[in-house]
């Protein structure tokens, strides 16, 4: 029998723009994590804050 995922994609996109630039993998088993990063945004070139969204 198949173990269950424990770990599931997810985007991080911008706040500013709302463009989903980024994907990650996040662990599901242990809660959702509030995550926001600074990441370079390629439609604004320059960087800004990246929040967490699924698919």
């Amino acid at each position: 029998m198949a173990k269950a995922k424990k770990r599931e994609d997810a985007w991080l996109e911008c706040k500013e723009c709302g463009q989903r630039n980024y994907r990650t993998e996040i662990n599901v088993a242990q809660g959702t994590p509030k995550l926001e990063l600074k990441k370079f945004c390629k439609r604004q070139r320059k960087r800004t804050v990246h929040k967490l969204r699924r698919k």
